[in-house]
């Protein structure tokens, strides 16, 4: 009888499970992404099969009707967007994921949480593998003093041990405990580090069933990847009920949280915060803000996207410069890269508008990221502006809001919720909206938002 291997390799991004290790995952195809592991121990003997006979002889199905689903309150956390995306708070015994990159303001955000939720009469708990409970008093003391009363009377466990953070929660059970990351606790009976493929996935299935059985909600902090996504096997994504990926940049001051997964609520919805001294703020009415600082200059346009389920009024702004560089450059922030070698295409093509010998620098203002197919007409004005040296809608005393898709024949095709688009845009006083609606290509986009400009540039081009 062969010999079971002592060890296997997992695949961090799909779970597929190798005998010996490849460059390249047979089932998803990422390179470099099978990790050498533990093989788990088979079930041996009579004892294991009686088992494996009894567990199939009391599995039965049950029609949906006679399941009896039981509607547990959720626990509101008093910030408003979080409690938004969540579907009006906390699921007693869900999990809850939190990804983001360093110094984004996780830890303030779960931290605040906490405090607000302490501060109604609910028990919770901060479990940190990362900071002392000296660190973590520091931050406490900063949000006690501002926008959470309640942040130094939340307990905290400063414990990397997984064994020992379990025995707590199962002895406290508390309402809501935050763990701050998953990838700094370790089981002592697996082998490999802390943040291990094995270590994480272990760790994230005990905690699901500690939370389960004692109705506690968890909220996992996770690390990113170099590229933005969530660190960990995706088996962790798929373990927990929600993954909200926490964005933004650490030299703005905007940040905001969407929902990747959730299975209480919608996937369609995003928050604003602002960062401050004494925490994170919720932004309303972010549209006005953003408009309040929009500049009227040449290569400056108003971008009117969609956030999920709420319009977003956001500013695009755009520098053409002659280059001596062989390609020229092009560097882009807060939209793909991809998406601006497009539109430049496009332009060129189709409306007469040509940067193949300048540089040509893209930026959403204020650290938001787009990415919908609706901004390529406010980047390709924008862009159109910066090169003509005009100020889009001539004498407008407001700046133009514009949002649209753009076809590789030069057309402009119509996006989602148009209509709220628009509104938001005029309850903000931009009159002049450019969109598919009045501009059916490109060209005639230029016409309407450039004037007599486009027409002297499509001139020369021709």
């Amino acid at each position: 009888m062969a010999k079971p291997p002592a060890t296997v390799h997992v695949c961090s991004a799909c779970g597929q499970v190798e005998a010996r290790w490849h460059g390249r995952c047979p089932g998803c195809g990422e390179w470099n992404t099978l990790v050498e592991e533990r093989a788990p121990a088979p079930a041996r003997g009579a004892r294991g099969a009686a088992r494996g006979r009894q567990a199939t002889a009391a599995a039965r199905p049950v029609r949906l009707r006679e399941v009896r689903a039981d509607r547990a309150p959720r626990i509101p956390t008093r910030i408003g967007e979080l409690d938004r995306l969540l579907g009006g708070g906390v699921v007693p015994g869900s999990l809850v994921l939190l990804g983001g990159s360093p110094g984004i303001g996780k830890s303030t955000l779960t931290s605040m949480a906490l405090g607000l939720l302490q501060g109604a009469g609910r028990s919770t708990l901060y479990v940190s593998g990362e900071e002392s409970a000296a660190q973590i008093r520091l931050r406490a003391e900063r949000l006690e003093a501002g926008l959470a009363p309640g942040a130094l009377d939340v307990p905290v466990l400063a414990e990397t041990d997984l064994g020992a953070v379990l025995e707590v929660l199962e002895a406290e059970r508390p309402e809501v405990c935050v763990i701050d990351s998953v990838q700094t606790l370790a089981a002592a009976d697996l082998t490999g580090a802390p943040g291990t493929v094995g270590q994480v996935r272990e760790v994230a299935s005990r905690v699901m069933d500690v939370a389960k059985r004692s109705g506690t909600a968890v909220l996992l902090v996770g690390h990113v990847t170099k590229e933005g996504s969530l660190a960990g096997p995706r088996v962790l994504e798929h373990l927990v009920d929600c993954v909200l990926q926490f964005e933004g940049e650490r030299e703005r001051t905007y940040r905001t949280l969407r929902a990747l997964k959730n299975r209480f609520g919608s996937t369609n919805d995003v928050g604003v915060f602002e960062m401050r001294e004494d925490g994170l703020v919720e932004v309303l009415d972010a549209s006005a803000r953003f408009v309040g600082e929009a500049t009227r200059a040449p290569g400056s346009v108003v971008l009117a996207a969609m956030e999920g389920s709420r319009p977003l009024l956001v500013e695009v702004q755009a520098l053409v410069s002659p280059s001596e560089l062989v390609p020229p450059r092009r560097v882009v922030n807060g939209i793909d890269r991809n998406r601006l070698a497009l539109v430049l295409a496009v332009l060129a093509r189709h409306a007469g508008v040509a940067t193949g010998t300048a540089d040509v620098f893209v930026n959403v203002v204020g650290g938001v990221r787009v990415d919908e197919p609706g901004a390529d007409l406010a980047v390709a004005l924008a862009v159109a502006s910066a090169a003509r040296g005009v100020v889009l809608g001539g004498d407008e005393p407001a700046p133009v809001a514009a949002f649209g898709e753009i076809g590789l024949t030069g057309e402009l095709r119509s996006v989602a919720h148009h209509e709220r688009r628009a509104e938001e845009a005029a309850k903000f006083g931009l009159r002049r909206v450019v969109s598919p609606d009045a501009a059916p290509t490109l060209r005639d986009a230029l016409r309407l938002a450039l004037g007599g400009e486009a027409r002297q540039g499509a001139r020369r081009a021709a």
